[in-house]
């Protein structure tokens, strides 16, 4: 027997298939997500256009989605660790499904963030298990760095897959069969995911955390409500009333949490540096890099005249430049995770502030360079996210480390596109193509500026010495 055989431990070739499948789905299952998150970014013209959604509505498309990420991750990732990953993680892919049929068959704009609030519930939960479920399986060390690098790629090129679906079913309702595709595919990845997929044993079930989720929730809509007030008509002392509610609420949410005796995230994790890092790290890169992408396709159809073709291709190099970073990066073992995190949100910096290049009558092609250094840095990130979200919480409670990662990306998310929305639609003459793309320029550079500033902060989140 040689010894290339003899290095190879049966256990290894009992796991390897298991590995492989897992994920595989895992992967898939988080592109199509991403793929649905961006769909109505790419088509936010002709959704609104035909929905005859106004101003304040206009931001809610782009947000909704996100709203619903961040309030249910937590739920979702505790969920998870008492239920069974696998339940969880098929259940959401069902409701991911429903949500988007809704969408896709939305006669207004009301039924239509119903629709992506019930997408973001399912994918919270595709997202909350999906690194635990790579924890499930691969030991920690190099192998389950690999697999996360892969998880990180996934969420690059879902931004790429959901453009090129907009692009290759547009036409008048071409944005509604997006959203109806991605309730087939949801469907099949289901059936693949209850198959395929390893089980686990369920946890101790804890009593039912209520209060938690409905404050959460009730925290994010506030203050998104509140951003977005005075583009509706509010007066100052409205929007003032929601924000502050939103801020009274979001510390209610977290005095309900350290007083429940199962809560959705253990409060205690926020003494651990690592873990504070990648959460950071997560609601830097969704208000910053996230925030700002939301809005690039209608910036560049309404300002530029750019076609859809065009605006998906440029989204479509960032995706895989980010793909080929997280890719590669994979081979590179022993990186420090916290140092990788940093690293990206600085070459993220880097390329937004490259974004600031528009004006009237220009061509999005300016935007190219910038989008390839944005892509390297967010390729980055999603690499050192994968693994740091769940590098500092015990096995056991993996699902929530992730759900609470994700939960802060997404609520990043939220709060980023609706306050770029604002930016670019703010400039002066507002709604005009010089009045648009000047916005875009500020939106980019303070953008650039809030990522400078995360990469800063987890550099000084060193860990503790043993």
């Amino acid at each position: 027997m040689s010894s290339s055989v003899r290095s190879r431990p049966p256990a290894a070739d009992a796991a390897a298939p298991l590995q492989s499948r897992t994920l595989a789905v895992v992967a898939t299952s988080t592109l199509v997500v991403l793929a649905a998150f961006v769909t109505p970014l790419a088509t936010s013209v002709a959704t609104a256009r035909e929905l005859g959604t106004g101003p304040g509505g206009q931001a809610w498309l782009l947000s909704a989605m996100s709203v619903g990420l961040a309030a249910a991750l937590l739920v979702t990732g505790a969920a998870a660790d008492s239920l069974g990953r696998r339940r969880v993680f098929t259940a959401g892919l069902v409701l991911l499904a429903a949500g988007a049929a809704v969408s896709g068959a939305a006669p207004g704009t009301g039924v239509f963030v119903a629709g992506r609030l019930v997408e973001g519930v399912g994918g919270a939960a595709v997202l909350a298990c999906s690194l635990g479920l790579v924890a499930q399986v691969f030991p920690l060390g190099p192998a389950r760095a690999r697999a996360a690098a892969v998880w990180g790629a996934a969420i690059g090129a879902g931004t790429g897959v959901g453009g090129l679906a907009a692009v290759v079913l547009d036409g008048d309702t071409g944005w509604r069969a997006t959203h109806l595709a991605t309730a087939v595919v949801a469907v099949l990845l289901a059936v693949a995911a209850r198959l395929l997929l390893p089980g686990s044993a369920p946890g101790r079930r804890p009593r039912v955390d209520v209060a938690g989720p409905v404050l959460l929730v009730a925290a994010v809509t506030c203050l998104l409500v509140g951003l977005v007030a005075p583009r509706s008509g509010a007066g100052a002392a409205t929007t003032a009333a929601l924000l502050v509610g939103g801020v009274l609420l979001g510390a209610a949410f977290v005095l309900a949490e350290s007083r429940v005796a199962a809560p959705m995230v253990d409060l205690a994790l926020f003494r651990v540096r690592g873990f504070d890092a990648a959460l950071v790290g997560a609601l830097v890169t969704g208000a910053a890099t996230v925030g700002l992408l939301s809005f690039l396709a209608t910036v560049l159809q309404r300002a530029l005249g750019e076609s859809l073709l065009a605006t998906t291709v440029l989204v479509l190099v960032w995706s895989a430049v980010a793909t080929a970073t997280s890719v590669g990066l994979r081979w590179l073992p022993g990186v420090d995770g916290r140092l990788l995190l940093a690293t990206g949100l600085g070459v993220s910096a880097a390329g937004l502030a490259a974004l600031a290049v528009l004006d009237a009558g220009g061509s999005g092609l300016r935007l190219l360079p910038g989008l390839v250094v944005l892509g390297v840095g967010y390729g980055a990130v999603n690499a050192a996210l994968g693994q740091e979200a769940v590098a500092h919480v015990p096995p056991e409670r993996a699902g929530m480390g992730s759900g609470a990662n994700n939960t802060a990306r997404y609520l990043g998310a939220a709060v980023g596109v609706t306050l770029v929305v604002l930016l670019v639609t703010a400039g002066t003459p507002a709604g005009t193509a010089a009045g648009l793309v000047a916005g875009w320029d500020t939106a980019a550079l303070a953008a650039a500026g809030l990522s400078a500033a995360g990469a800063l902060a987890v550099l000084s989140l060193r860990p503790a010495r043993r």
